[in-house]
């Protein structure tokens, strides 16, 4: 009787509180209204009153929100694995998942699909998302640039950087001329829309590049490091161009421009002789990840939040102040991997999904219906093509790099993937670049991106190395050759004693590479070795 005890007791108490309940809602129904009872009286009958409330159920803004964020993760997986399969970077299957479900394929085909997936009145709420998403995103970029190789390798990547946003931002304009005469736009003035099209064409996609350059093993390589350098400086100059490129559109002259300029120039200096050595203190004192609690990390975000909303508020974009914010954290490697490790995922796999989605929800590939304007759209291709590979590759070569490798730089820094699409994104939204013209530069950002991996592979064929070379590489392994590999520091001091014991007679023929292993989660791109 005792082991049943706790059932019976559990049992008479929950009979008791469902009769009590019973009785009450009983007395209750007998105080409601006539009009009421009536109403109630006649219903359609509960399988109709069930279906019409899950109907409506499934009409919320919330649960339509839900179910777009599921379809657009699987639909970005499933073009991203597909992508891998041909050697070809995630982002471009997540750009085409983006163009996929928007009306270029899904709505064209799918109508009523489309429309109930991704009703008009719900894009506002993708749209905050994504943006979140973009602003994680910019703040992770800004962690992942190491400025100490910036200035290292300054001066080669300056020159080579610099070309390689001059030379096509020139042609941009010049480009800008031809269609503002031949397919002019309408209510946009010729210099904000001219700025434009030079900044798209001079965008280079640091993070994807970096992603190429671990796949294909370079990050130790002489052109990895300066690849790597370059795209750094790159996407460091290019929004800064950015910033005053959106000062001057939303203030419409240089001269009212100079406001907004003057207050970015402002919020800089707070930024580095304020704010950073105040984030530094923060990062000495909580350098690890266990260190890092939540009211230490909930200051992290302040500060990313409020650069962002400062940079808002200015006039040159939230994403510039995020961008800003990571660029000045702590620069150690553990903390920021530690502080990476907490925004990473939900940033690139939560929400920047959503980003491609919402920018393939506006590429209407359905409105290039004219030869002439697919025409255009080849023009725009050679352009950002002639201008971004050419003056990177004849800058590479001018300060003294192999023809190989100056090439290679250039089919590099010739990618631009998810950073054109978010300027490109920011042009829409100012109302200067219009529907068919966002169209023709999604499409350029597609080509220019998939085309660095053949670009690169064909520059290694054309300069696959001799027979002669390979007798010299053959001479270099006959060298002894030993790997440390430990987790420990003291375990690694220990082998590199035996290590140099073991040869003490040959230490002219023998080459020791001591490997120190931490735990982690993936590698980040500012971890990439420069050598």
């Amino acid at each position: 009787m005792r082991r049943y005890r706790n059932t019976i007791f559990y049992v008479v108490l929950v009979g008791t509180l469902l009769g009590v309940m019973y009785w009450v809602i009983h007395l209750g129904t007998q105080l409601e209204a006539p009009e009421l009872l009536r109403g109630q009286k006649t219903s359609q009958g509960a399988w109709n009153d069930f279906t019409s409330t899950l109907f409506h159920s499934l009409q919320h803004p919330l649960a339509i929100l839900l179910a777009q964020i599921v379809t657009i993760i699987i639909a970005a997986r499933i073009m991203g694995w597909i992508c891998i399969k041909i050697k070809q970077p995630v982002v471009i299957g997540e750009m085409l998942a983006g163009i996929i479900l928007g009306p270029s394929l899904l709505g064209l085909h799918f109508p009523e699909f489309s429309h109930t997936l991704f009703p008009v009145e719900s894009l506002s709420n993708l749209q905050f998302l994504s943006q979140i998403g973009l602003i994680l995103f910019m703040f992770i970029i800004g962690m992942e640039l190491d400025l100490n190789v910036l200035r290292n390798k300054a001066h080669d990547a300056v020159v080579i950087s610099h070309a390689s946003i001059v030379i096509p931002f020139t042609l941009g304009i010049s480009l800008a001329y031809f269609l503002y005469l031949f397919h002019p736009p309408t209510n946009v003035e010729f210099l904000s829309y001219s700025l434009f099209i030079g900044i798209s064409m001079s965008i280079t996609a640091f993070p994807v590049l970096a992603r190429i350059i671990q796949e294909r093993g370079l990050q130790k390589s002489k052109l990895g490091a300066m690849a790597i350098t370059c795209a750094a400086a790159d996407d460091t100059t290019a929004w800064c161009i950015l910033a005053v490129v959106l000062a001057i559109v939303k203030a419409g002259d240089f001269a009212s421009a100079l406001y907004t300029i003057g207050l970015a120039v402002a919020y800089v200096l707070i930024m580095i002789k304020i704010v950073r050595p105040f984030l530094m203190r923060v990062g000495e004192v909580k350098g690890s990840k266990e260190a890092l609690s939540k009211p230490v990390v909930a200051i992290f975000f302040i500060v990313l939040l409020l650069s962002a909303y400062a940079t808002e508020v200015i006039g040159i974009h939230a994403l510039f102040g995020a961008f800003m914010a990571g660029a000045i954290m702590p620069e150690g490697s553990r903390f920021r991997t530690a502080f990476i490790e907490k925004i990473e995922d939900v940033s690139t796999l939560l929400l920047l999904p959503l980003f491609f989605v919402f920018t393939g929800l506006r590429t209407q590939i359905g409105l290039l219906n004219d030869p002439q304007l697919w025409m255009i759209t080849i023009g725009i291709i050679l352009v950002a093509v002639i201008g971004k590979f050419a003056g990177s590759t004849l800058a590479a070569r001018f300060v003294g790099q192999s023809w190989k490798d100056s090439l290679s730089i250039g089919a590099l820094m010739n990618t631009r993937g998810l950073m054109e699409l978010i300027v490109l994104n920011i042009g829409y939204d100012l109302g200067v670049l219009s529907a068919e013209l966002f169209s023709m530069m999604v499409v350029m950002a597609l080509v220019t991106t998939f085309m660095t991996g053949p670009s690169l592979d064909l520059i290694n064929f054309l300069y696959r190395p001799k027979k002669n070379s390979l007798q010299e590489d053959f001479r270099d392994k006959s060298k002894f050759k030993i790997l440390l590999s430990f987790a420990k520091s003291n375990t690694g001091i220990s082998l590199l004693y035996l290590a140099d014991a073991l040869t003490l007679k040959s230490k002219k023929n023998a080459e020791i590479t001591a490997l120190h292993i931490e735990p982690a989660n993936e590698l980040h791109h500012y971890e990439v070795e420069i050598q």
